[in-house]
C-alpha cells in the first residue's frame, strides 16, 4: 500500500508509517494542484493538513485512492461528497486539538485583558508608559461561551480556575448537563447582555453571521470577544463599528472569513483587535497527537479494513453497508431535518424501525440519525463519536423494532423530546433507494428531500399557497416541489416545500407575518 503525505506532518507520524510493514510512504509537500493530480493515481492513501486542497479533480484522478486522512478536525479542504461518491473514505482526527484550541482561546483572552501585544511593542520601541496599558482582571468577570461542545467545555473548566462565572448558550445542551459542569445555560440575548468576555466555539451556519449589528447592540458595554472557531461567525464591519462606538472594548481573532486575511482588512488597522494567523491547533503536542491518530487510523483501514473517525461512512463491513446504505442516508437526513425543527435542548430520541429494515443491524442507522441531529451544532461529529456526544449531553436514545409491514415495506420514525415540546418525522425508501418523508407529526404525505427546504404549519384555507408563492417569487426563490398534508378541511396543515436556494431572513420574516401561516422553518441538508 502506498501513502502520499502532501502537507507538513509531524515527524512522529511519518516514522509510524515508515516502520509499518506493507506500507510505503512518500512525503512531497508544496505540490501544485496539477502536480498532485499527476501524482495521486499511484497512491492508496493521502494524508493532508489544511494546505492541500483535495478537490473533486484530485479525487477523480485517484484511481487507487481508498482513504484521505486529515490531520485535524476540519475537512473544509476535502471534497467529502466527491470522495463519498467514489467510495473513498475521508477520516479526520477530531480530538487532537481540543486542549490546544481551548488554551489559545485563553491566551487571547489574557492578552486582551492585560494589553500584552501593545505593551510588548511599546517596550521594544524604547518606550516606558505603563499607564497606557491599564488592564482588567478575569477574576469575578462573566464569561459567555457560545457553543458548549468539547472545546467550549475545556474553556469553561479553565475559566472557572480564574474565578470567572460562566454562561453558555447552546440550544442542544440541557440545564442538567450545564449544572453538572458548573455553568449556567442561558439564551443568546441574555448571554450578550450579561457577559464581560465572550468566546465562540460553534460551526459556521448558512446565512448571516452569528454576531452582527443587532447582536452588538444587545451587548453589555465594554465587551471583549474571542473567536478561535470559524471565520464568518462575526460580521467584520459590524465589529469595527462596535469598537469605534466603544460598545466592544477589544476583540481577539484567530480565524477569518477569508484566509489569509487581506492586508487591506480594517481589522488589521485597529489597535483594539488582536490578530493571530489561525494558530488554534498550532502546538507541537497537538500536531503530534493528530499525526499519530491519523496515521494509525489510515494504517488500520488499509491493512485491516477497520474504520475510525470517518466523516462520510459508518464503521461497518461491506456486506452490511450494501444492505443498509439507503437507510443510512435516510436516517441522517431525518436527524438533520428534525434538529432544525427543534429549537431547544434535546431530552430524548426514540427511533422506531418498522418492516424489513427492522431485520437488519440497525445500530449504524441509529448512529447516522444521531450524527444528523448534532451535525449543525457540533464541529467534527461523525459516526464514531455521535453516541458519545448524546451520552455526554444527557440525551436518552431508545430503539424499538417491529417486523410488521403497514403502508410501506420499511419505515424509520424519529421522535424527539425537547424542553419546549417534541417532533416526529417518519421516512421510507422508495424504489431502488429514493428516500422520502412520509409522515410529519400526525400529518401524512410523501415528500422528497432536497438541499434547501421550507417546512410550514398553516391553516388550510384559500390563498395561503398563493401568498407563499408570491413571497418566494418576489425574493427570486424557485419552488422545486410542494407537498401538503392535512387532517381535515379548513383545519391545520403541514407543507414541505423544496426550494432551489436558501431564503433570506427577510423572506422568512415575510412568511411568518403572513396571515394563516403559523410556523416557518428553513432547513438545509
Amino acid at each position: 500500500m502506498k501513502i502520499l503525505v502532501s502537507d507538513n506532518l509531524s515527524k512522529v507520524g511519518i516514522e509510524i508509517l515508515k516502520k509499518e510493514s506493507g506500507i510505503e510512504v512518500d512525503v512531497n509537500t508544496g505540490m501544485t494542484k496539477d502536480e498532485l493530480i499527476k501524482a495521486i493515481p499511484a497512491y492508496d492513501g493521502l494524508l493532508v493538513r489544511s494546505a492541500t486542497k483535495v478537490t473533486a479533480d484530485v479525487i477523480e484522478a485517484g484511481a487507487r485512492l481508498k482513504v484521505v486522512g486529515r490531520a485535524g478536525i476540519g475537512v473544509d479542504n476535502v471534497d467529502v461528497d466527491a470522495a463519498g461518491k467514489k467510495g473513498i473514505i475521508v477520516m479526520n482526527a477530531p480530538d487532537g486539538n481540543i486542549i490546544t484550541t481551548a488554551e489559545h482561546t485563553l491566551a487571547l483572552m489574557l492578552s486582551m485583558a492585560r494589553n500584552v501585544p501593545g505593551a510588548n511593542l511599546s517596550v521594544k520601541s524604547k518606550k516606558w508608559s505603563p499607564k497606557d496599558f491599564m488592564g482588567v482582571e478575569l477574576y469575578a468577570k462573566t464569561l459567555g461561551i457560545v457553543g458548549f461542545g468539547r472545546i467550549g467545555t475545556v474553556v469553561a473548566e479553565r475559566a472557572k480556575g480564574f474565578g470567572m462565572k460562566v454562561l453558555v448558550y447552546d440550544p442542544f445542551v440541557s440545564d442538567e448537563h450545564a449544572e453538572k459542569l458548573g455553568v449556567e445555560r442561558v439564551e443568546l440575548k441574555d448571554l450578550l447582555q450579561r457577559s464581560d468576555f465572550l468566546t465562540l466555539h460553534t460551526p459556521k451556519l448558512p446565512g448571516k453571521a452569528l454576531l452582527g449589528k443587532e447582536e452588538f447592540d444587545m451587548m453589555k458595554p465594554g465587551m471583549r470577544i474571542v473567536n478561535c472557531a470559524r471565520g464568518g461567525l462575526i460580521d467584520d464591519a459590524a465589529l469595527v463599528e462596535a469598537i469605534k462606538s466603544k460598545k466592544v472594548a477589544q476583540a481577539a481573532l484567530d480565524v477569518y472569513d477569508k484566509e489569509p486575511v487581506s492586508p487591506d482588512s480594517p481589522l488589521l488597522a485597529m489597535d483594539e483587535i488582536i490578530c493571530t494567523p489561525h494558530l488554534g491547533a498550532s502546538t507541537e503536542e497537538a500536531q503530534e497527537k493528530v499525526a499519530v491518530a491519523i496515521c494509525d487510523q489510515v494504517i488500520d483501514f488499509l491493512k485491516y479494513g477497520r474504520v475510525r473517525n470517518a466523516v462520510n461512512m459508518p464503521s461497518i463491513d461491506e456486506d452490511l453497508l450494501a444492505k443498509i446504505k439507503p437507510f443510512l442516508e435516510l436516517g441522517e437526513n431525518l436527524g438533520k431535518l428534525v434538529s432544525q425543527l427543534t429549537d431547544s435542548a434535546l431530552r430524548k430520541v426514540h427511533i422506531q424501525y418498522n418492516g424489513e429494515v427492522a431485520a437488519h443491524k440497525v445500530q449504524p442507522i441509529t448512529i447516522a440519525i444521531l450524527k444528523g441531529l448534532f451535525a449543525r451544532t457540533i464541529d467534527g461529529v461523525n459516526m464514531v463519536n455521535a453516541p458519545y456526544i448524546a451520552k455526554e449531553r444527557g440525551v436518552e436514545v431508545q430503539e424499538s423494532r417491529s417486523n410488521e409491514i403497514h403502508d410501506y415495506t420499511s419505515t424509520i420514525q424519529v421522535q424527539v423530546s425537547a424542553e419546549t415540546g417534541g417532533r416526529s418525522i417518519t421516512g421510507s425508501i422508495f424504489g431502488k433507494g429514493d428516500p422520502r418523508i412520509v409522515k410529519f407529526d400526525e400529518y401524512y404525505f410523501e415528500a422528497v428531500f432536497s438541499k434547501y427546504m421550507l417546512v410550514l404549519n398553516n391553516m388550510d384555507v384559500p390563498g395561503v399557497i398563493g401568498k407563499l408563492g408570491n413571497i418566494l417569487g418576489k425574493n427570486n426563490i424557485n419552488i422545486a416541489g410542494f407537498h401538503l398534508g392535512r387532517l381535515s378541511e379548513k383545519g391545520k396543515a403541514v407543507a414541505v416545500i423544496n426550494i432551489d436556494s436558501p431564503p433570506t431572513s427577510e423572506t422568512l420574516r415575510e412568511l411568518r407575518e403572513t396571515p394563516n401561516i403559523l410556523e416557518v422553518h428553513s432547513v438545509m441538508l
